[in-house]
């Protein structure tokens, strides 16, 4: 994997994000004994800004930032599950790879459609397969997992899809001046 100078740039100001996000606890709020997170966030706008290679290291720093949180500061009992990198890392990898492949196949039709797609693939990326893992290594039974997905989801979903809009068509609009990314 060779990565243009462009794409480093992207992934480190992303992954800076992500870790502000991290450190200071903005990107976990928490939300009935768990924490809904914006941390996926840099991740998505990451891989449909650079591609997937990009997301999938901005979603190791969030995995790496939720496996952290899990040991040092808890927002609840069920942060403490995220203390098995299998639950807090592995799903996270996947992000930025869900987001880039939608917004890839849906920018022919319509670029916000594919944008606000790349943010909801994304979105429902993390939530799956973190609840499915925690579901799989039986922290959770099933019926808990679907009542997470059911609560934490459409809100997650809700901020991933108009932020990514609205960030990647500001980007948009200052990498190609008034000419391009008329969203």
């Amino acid at each position: 994997m060779n990565m243009t100078t462009r794409q480093i740039a992207t992934t480190g100001i992303l992954s800076a994000i992500a870790i502000l996000l991290g450190v200071t606890h903005l990107g976990f709020i928490p939300f009935l004994g768990t924490s809904i997170t914006i941390m996926h966030l840099p991740v998505i706008l990451g891989a449909v800004l650079e591609g997937p290679w990009v997301g999938v290291i901005i979603g190791a720093i969030f995995g790496v930032f939720s496996l952290i949180q899990a040991y040092l500061a808890p927002t609840g009992p069920g942060d403490l599950l995220f203390r098995d990198p299998l639950v807090a890392v592995l799903p996270r990898l996947f992000i930025g790879v869900t987001a880039w492949a939608a917004y890839r196949a849906a920018r022919p039709l319509n670029e916000v459609f594919a944008l606000g797609l790349a943010g909801a693939v994304g979105t429902l990326t993390n939530t799956a397969l973190v609840l499915g893992m925690l579901v799989v290594r039986q922290y959770i039974p099933p019926a808990v997992g679907w009542g997470i997905a059911i609560t934490n989801a459409p809100l997650e979903l809700i901020a991933a899809v108009i932020i990514t809009v609205a960030v990647i068509a500001a980007w948009k609009r200052l990498e190609y001046g008034r000419k391009g990314a008329d969203l």
